[in-house]
């Protein structure tokens, strides 16, 4: 290159081959930054105070769910209780005219035997009334019948012209309540 040369082409093609940098940006100041922060804050604040009402809300509606399912408990043992306490009370209803018969009965000065036994059939009456609503059923098995353990209960075995295992004679009365065995009948049967 020579002196006479325009100088402003080696600019020119010099700056063509060489990249051109770009403008520094400067940091951005402290407190442009804090900017956003700040105006996330209210809304995070806001939120924050939301889930703590909802949090609340599920706390109370927990503890009265609890506290209802703990009443509903103590109102089932209770009737439990009373159910167990009072098991009895419409049987006890049913034989009270049965006592009062039988001590009817007792207040007669000169009763006669043909009175006693009249006394005594409807007093009878009245308990297998009282027993029928109460669903206590008799177990009387007749003889011939076949020993069902379930409901006799052999008291001892005799020779008798009856086919093994069969009842003789039956010495107790068994009873039932519903299709629950409450005593088994006492029998014999046969060898």
């Amino acid at each position: 290159m020579s002196q006479g040369e325009n100088p402003s082409n080696d600019q020119t093609n010099a700056g063509a081959s060489e990249p051109v940098a770009e403008p520094v940006k400067e940091p951005v100041p402290a407190e442009n930054a804090a900017a956003p922060v700040a105006e996330e804050t209210p809304l995070l604040a806001r939120q924050l105070a939301e889930l703590e009402t909802k949090l609340a809300e599920a706390q109370d509606a927990f503890l009265r769910a609890k506290a209802d399912a703990e009443n509903t408990r103590r109102r089932a043992q209770e009737d439990i209780s009373k159910a167990h306490k009072f098991a009895v009370e419409s049987f006890a209803e049913a034989v009270l005219p049965v006592r009062d018969s039988l001590e009817m009965a007792l207040k007669i000065e000169t009763p006669s035997i043909e009175l006693l036994k009249e006394g005594v059939e409807m007093t009878l009456k009245q308990l297998s009334s009282a027993f029928e609503r109460n669903r206590l059923v008799e177990i009387n098995p007749q003889a011939g019948e076949k020993l069902d353990p379930m409901k006799h209960q052999a008291i001892s075995m005799v020779a008798a012209e009856q086919e093994a295992n069969t009842i003789v004679s039956v010495l107790q009365k068994g009873y039932m309540i519903s299709d629950r065995l409450l005593r088994p009948a006492l029998v014999t049967v046969s060898q």
